[in-house]
Parts: structure tokens; sequence; C-alpha cells
């Protein structure tokens, strides 16, 4: 019984070697119905077919038979040759496919964009003995080519796809689909095949890198940092640069990298309409613009236009981060993208929502906290504070605020955002002398002194914390 079991196992594992050895070569052993024999063959990477041919290098005359299996419904089939590059456009093709009727169309059709539906034309080289065959669940399409010039490698592509009625229809364009890797260079001499990989089909691939990164990764950041980092004054102006270089890298790398290869593959796939992706894209890029610019000639901070712009910059911001982020799945969707891909940018995603939501507690009750510890402090010193200063200043100050906080770190002055009612600085007149090395972030000019949120004026003199009430002198 055992022996006998071994047996039928030594003969599964013979016949699954044997149909695998098969399948690896089925050219080699192929006897073609019609007794026509050729010289050499390869079997293609993709798509289940082999190509057969007898090459004549005096002549530069090629007899070919392209040979497509695993035929189990309507489809249609095409081999080409492409003089010019190693894409589709400018691929010169010949076509066939069983028509509503049952019998065979087999054609030669040029190939000039991404949107053809393979209408017959004539080739820019001759082809004659034009005939295919469909049985047996395959489809054979036979043909004789007269190459210019004395060459023996060309640009070769073979395609298979749909058929609605008697038109053939597109196929099928994901990048992971092996219809957009079934091209390669055929060299009839020594039968050597080397597959290559469409042109348009990187730039897609960088395209979506590009805009993925920048538009849904670094906008978001930028975003974040802006948001809540500036509320943490031990981050000084630093918020600001990182927000400015984030956004400033996006913008260069998705709207005008990204956006580039956007419009240049919109151009190439003349035929093939993303009108939803495209129509975002666009909005994107306008709405981008606009806030790169409008940081440009943004407003002073006691402008009247300031709040105006501040909203604008506000909306602007939340509409591009969410119409990106919904862009950046519908590139998903029309690459066809693997799933390993999709759940790495929802991780990003969540990941920084995450962060955001940690961010939104932190500076809603963490600081808050902090600044009522600090103004008690402030409270329980204020008349020892207010002698020192008196008795070490010779400068008096009106404060617009009524609870104006400076507070000295090292030889630094940090003016809180409460100095000021609108929070984005403080106004004070300052009476008796001019106040020494007030920096790029102060003015003094007749009389009036405009501190911004951050001035970098020496103040020595000053204590640790300071409380200056309204009418109070220094």
């Amino acid at each position: 019984m055992a022996r006998s079991v071994i047996f039928l196992v030594a003969i599964f594992l013979s016949f699954c070697a044997l149909s695998c050895i098969a399948q690896q070569q089925p050219c080699t052993t192929y006897k073609f119905s019609n007794n026509k024999q050729f010289s050499s063959c390869s079997d293609l990477p993709v798509l289940s077919s082999s190509l057969h041919w007898n090459y004549h290098p005096l002549s530069s005359r090629v007899e070919v038979a392209f040979r497509h299996t695993g035929v189990t419904d309507r489809k249609w089939i095409a081999w080409a040759i492409n003089p010019t590059s190693g894409g589709m456009i400018g691929s010169q093709a010949i076509v066939s496919f069983q028509r509503t009727d049952g019998s065979l169309a087999v054609y030669t059709s040029p190939i000039t964009s991404y949107g053809t539906r393979l209408e017959q034309g004539n080739l820019s080289f001759p082809v004659s003995d034009l005939s295919a065959t469909n049985q047996n669940n395959e489809m054979i399409i036979y043909a004789s080519l007269e190459l210019h010039g004395n060459i023996s490698t060309v640009n070769h592509l073979w395609q298979v796809g749909p058929m609605s009625e008697n038109t053939p229809m597109m196929h099928s364009v994901a990048p992971s689909s092996p219809n957009v890797k079934s091209m390669g260079s055929l060299d009839f001499l020594s039968g050597r095949i080397k597959a290559t990989r469409s042109s348009s089909t990187t730039l897609k691939n960088v395209h979506g890198i590009l805009n993925t990164v920048s538009w849904g990764i670094l906008m978001p950041i930028g975003v974040v940092i802006a948001r809540y980092l500036k509320r943490f004054e031990s981050a000084g102006p630093l918020w600001f640069y990182l927000h400015v270089s984030c956004q400033l890298l996006a913008y260069i790398l998705g709207g005008l990298s990204g956006f580039g290869t956007g419009i240049f593959l919109g151009i190439r796939s003349n035929g093939i309409e993303h009108g939803c992706h495209k129509i975002i894209g666009i909005v994107l890029f306008c709405l981008a613009t606009a806030q790169v610019f409008g940081g440009l000639v943004r407003p002073d901070k006691d402008s009247k236009y300031r709040p105006f712009f501040n909203w604008f910059h506000v909306l602007a911001g939340c509409s591009t981060l969410i119409l990106s982020i919904f862009n950046i799945y519908k590139g998903f969707d029309i690459l066809h993208a693997a799933r390993f891909w999709r759940l790495t940018y929802s991780g990003i995603i969540l990941t920084l929502l995450l962060v955001t939501l940690l961010l939104e507690i932190c500076t809603r009750w963490c600081v808050p906290i902090t600044k009522r510890s600090m103004s008690n402090t402030v409270d329980k010193n204020t008349s020892t504070v207010a002698a020192v200063a008196v008795t070490e200043s010779l400068d008096s100050c009106i404060a617009e605020s009524d609870n104006a906080v400076v507070r000295k770190i090292g030889t630094r002055i940090l003016l809180r955002e409460e100095c000021c009612g609108y929070g984005v600085g403080m106004k004070g007149m300052i009476r008796g002398h001019t106040i020494p090395e007030a920096g790029n972030n102060g003015v003094y000019n007749n009389g009036t002194f405009e501190i911004d949120v951050e001035c970098q004026k020496m103040y020595n003199e000053l204590p640790d914390v300071l409380e200056i009430n309204r009418n109070s002198e220094l």
C-alpha cells in the first residue's frame, strides 16, 4: 500500500515537472497546424504569448507568427514593432480579433495616441501574407515584414484586450497589470529578448511619489507646526521657519514638479481622461500658488487688512489639506496601487491625526495651566519687581494692555502674545531715552516704540519676570 502511494506521488510530481517544463518552453515544441515552420522562437514574459520567426538578413525580411494562448472569450490580440521608440506611441501594429459573426479580422494599424481604437491603416514598412487563426483556445497572427535598412534588433510590443461588438476596447493600464509590461527589444539574429519598462509608467510613478510626499505628507506637517508649535514660548521663531520650509518644499515638489509631470502625462495620454483628479490638481496648484505669493505681500501686523489675510491663509490652507489627501487616494485608484502603499499612506495620515489630537489637548489644557502658574508668580512679586524697575530704569512706558508681561531670558526680551489684545505684538510709548539695541524686531520713531512678539533688545536692568500695568512707570 505504501509503495503504491509513493508510486502515485512520484507520477504526480513527474507530471507537474513536465508541465512546468512545457510551460517554460512551449514554443520550441509547438507544431503549427498549417505545417509552417520557423527557425527561431521565444516565449514572451507576459500575456501567455510567444513569437516565432524566420529572419533573412540579406533582404531584412522577417516572417513572424504571434501566438496567444488561453483564449476563453472574444478578445483582440496585437503584435507591433516601434521603429522610433520603445513605447506604444509610434508603434506599427498587426491586429486580429473574431467578429460577432464568427469570422476573423486581421489588419495593420499604426498607433498615434493612447486613445487609439486600433483603426485600420498602412504601416511605415511593407507587410504581406497577413492571416490569422483561432482554434484550440489560441489565436495566431501570421505576417511577413520588410524592415527598412539592414537591422536585426527592433523594439516590439504585444497586447491583448477586450471587445465591444466589433470594436477593440482599451486594455488594462494598471501598473501591476501585465499589459503595461508587454514590451521589449528583440534581436532576430540571436533570438534574445530584453524586457523594457514603459517610460510613461515610470513617469506616472514619479508623479505619484512627488505628490504624495509633498501634498500628502509635508503640507500636513507644516500645518501642524503652524497651529501648535508657535504656542510654546521655548520654540521662539523656530516654528515660523519650520512652517515656511515645509510648505515651500512641498510647493516645489508638488506644486511645480508634481503638477508639471501631471500636465505632461495629460498631454501624452491623449484619449485617457481622469477629469476629477485633474480638476482637483489644478485647484490645488492655484491655492498653493496663491498662498506662496500671498506670503510675499502679506500686510503688516497692525494693518487693517491683516485679519482678512489671516482668514484667507487659514481657509486656503485647510482646503488645500483636505483636497490633497482626497486627490492622493484618487491617484491610488488611477494607478491601481498595491494595497501595501494605500495602507502605508493611511498609517502616516493616522499618525499625524493622533499627533494633532495630542497637541490639541496639550495646548488647550497644559499650556493654559502653565500660564496661570506664571501669572500667579508675577502677582506675588509685582511690588518688588516694580521697585527694582523704578530704581534701575530711566525709561517710562504706557502699555496698551493692562497685563503686558515681559520676560527676560538671558540677553533676550520675550513679550508674550498676551501683551496685546489682537495677539500679534505690543505698542508702547517711550519717554526720555531712546531704547538702545532695538534690533530688527523693533522700530523707534518719534517717541513711539513698536515691539514684536519676540524683541531682540538687550535690557539687562530688567528682572527675570516683570508685569507692566497700564500707566505704570518703569
